[in-house]
């Protein structure tokens, strides 16, 4: 999902060894955890995995706090199991990072000490009931664009992790357009919910694919390595042509004037986000990024004891394996 945090770093391996590694990528090989692989690609995947995963622990907060507001016992269980969902995604994410050699411990504490960042999007406040179909529909589906080209990534464990969060993310899109139907079609205060909604996540869910190809100056070494499939601007085209339509359908308007058809492209023409802003809340001075690293240290703080009994049977295991030997 979050393209908008990839670097790429230079590395001093080998030319013969790099030439074979990339061979082997433009032949679509697989890299697996035990190949040969350039200290940059190891460190731009620790950074990208790492990052998505925090992505989808910390993209939990905004709806979970909803699932008891949530208007029925049908739409609870639905957000419910969404929320879990992308618990699973966190996981998957954490083990695919671990075979690179970093362990989940330390990916937490790069995040905590603010080496590591997550997805911007996630620090809006989800202010209503229509901001969680908002965030299903427009945030779930930027991320659908963002990751079914990651299934094709050259490193095995993390284009295997997409497959399966991939098939659920189309599940939670879905459920959010569903919601943003729903209140579209209710009454005049429930359309205008959901009009707003779409006003104020618009934009941040365009700065999903992160700032525009010329301005992203480490992208080309990444695409080289198949670690990034898309451009950011292609993407980000992708998705707009896809939701405008799914708009119409609603009877929502997006919120850009500039926003026309362009016959010769065979797609929407549209006003770019407020990089300013982007940038600014990737600083971490957006509307909820202190709630949000609080909420992370208070968890990391709390799960100490759990930690700390966890390692103690292992220890205990392994020395009971060692005795008996």
């Amino acid at each position: 999902m979050y393209a908008q945090m990839v670097k790429s770093e230079a590395t001093n391996d080998d030319p013969a060894l790099l030439a074979a590694f990339q061979a082997r990528i433009d032949a679509g090989e697989k890299i697996e955890p035990k190949d040969w692989m350039p200290q940059g690609y190891r460190k731009t995947l620790i950074r990208q995995i790492g990052q998505h995963a925090h992505s989808e622990i910390v993209g939990q907060l905004p709806e979970g706090n909803w699932i008891t507001r949530a208007p029925t016992l049908e739409r609870k269980a639905i957000l419910l199991a969404k929320v879990q969902d992308e618990a699973g995604h966190g996981l998957y994410l954490y083990c695919a990072a671990e075979t690179l050699g970093v362990s989940r411990d330390e990916l937490t504490e790069m995040l905590l000490d603010g080496r590591m960042k997550y997805s911007s999007i996630f620090n809006y406040p989800t202010l209503t009931w229509a901001d969680i179909g908002a965030v299903g529909w427009l945030v779930d589906g930027a991320a659908i664009m963002n990751q079914v080209p990651l299934q094709r990534t050259s490193f095995g464990p993390y284009s295997r992790a997409m497959i399966r969060i991939c098939k659920e993310e189309s599940f939670h899109q879905r459920q959010g357009y569903d919601i943003m139907m729903k209140m579209a079609q209710g009454t005049e205060a429930q359309k205008r919910m959901a009009q707003d909604a779409l006003n104020r996540f618009w934009y941040p869910s365009l700065m999903m694919f992160g700032p525009s190809d010329a301005e992203s100056v480490h992208s080309a070494q990444s695409m080289a390595w198949k670690i990034k499939i898309d451009s950011n601007d292609g993407l980000r085209q992708k998705f707009v042509d896809q939701t405008v339509p799914q708009a119409k359908y609603l009877g929502l308007t997006i919120p850009d004037d500039n926003l026309t058809w362009n016959e010769d492209k065979q797609g929407w023409d549209f006003s770019e986000p407020d990089w300013t802003e982007f940038f600014n809340v990737l600083k971490g001075n957006g509307p909820c990024n202190h709630e949000r690293m609080e909420a992370r240290n208070k968890a990391w703080d709390d799960g100490a004891w759990v930690r700390d009994g966890l390692l103690a049977h292992a220890e205990k295991k392994r020395a009971a394996r060692v005795a008996a030997e």
